[in-house]
């Protein structure tokens, strides 16, 4: 490996843990959890990093692609899911459980908890455009180097490992705080989602302005 490799290691382990940032979104993991039990809250922390890693190594590889098969510009996919975030950051606005999650029988409740790790968790919060921008781009600078795609795939397991530790300790930490202080938290962090939600909308409407012209 000589130093372009390195300086490319580097700055692809920096470019993704920072456009994930699995600190921020430890806060949003807790409030959209607040339903669950602690070993729930486990089980959909591992869930939600691991289908985070699944995601970003899914348009590692074959994200262009798919993108050109289906017609979709990342501008489109950053308006869907701004439009996602701001749907659930009302019900969290609200102090209240989603309708999905709130239903009394098992199964919906499994389905529920499954709903939680890939949404909003694994897509858009953790594996969200920026992300899925950020891996794309790297494995084009990559070009198939021996080197180089092995260290996005690597850069792109050590955040997702990250993000799991993080929230997996955020998890039994929260078992220590009121209740009354989480529903405040989680109107607030509602308030923050819906801020990134439209966020992502504008930043979606820009891309999209620009592809037109």
């Amino acid at each position: 490996m000589d130093n372009e490799d390195l300086k490319f290691a580097v700055v692809a382990l920096s470019a993704i843990f920072f456009v994930i940032d699995p600190l921020a979104n430890v806060p949003v993991f807790l409030s959209i959890t607040g339903e669950l039990t602690a070993p729930q809250r486990r089980s959909v922390a591992l869930r939600a990093a691991f289908a985070t890693w699944v995601i970003l190594c899914f348009f590692a590889i074959a994200g262009g692609l798919v993108f050109k098969a289906f017609g979709i510009s990342l501008g489109a996919f950053k308006v869907a899911g701004g439009l996602m975030l701001l749907l659930m950051s009302i019900d969290m606005m609200r102090a209240q459980p989603s309708p999905t999650r709130s239903t009394k029988e098992e199964r919906d409740e499994s389905r529920a908890r499954e709903d939680i790790a890939i949404f909003p968790m694994a897509i858009p919060m953790l594996a969200g455009p920026g992300a899925i921008a950020t891996v794309m781009v790297l494995m084009s600078r990559a070009s198939w180097s021996p080197i180089r795609v092995p260290a996005v795939f690597l850069a792109i397991t050590l955040t997702c490992l990250c993000a799991w530790l993080m929230m997996r300790s955020a998890a039994n930490a929260e078992r220590l705080l009121p209740k009354t202080l989480l529903r405040a938290f989680e109107r607030v962090m509602g308030l923050l989602l819906a801020a990134v939600g439209v966020e992502f909308i504008a930043g979606g409407v820009r891309d999209l302005v620009h592809l037109a012209q």
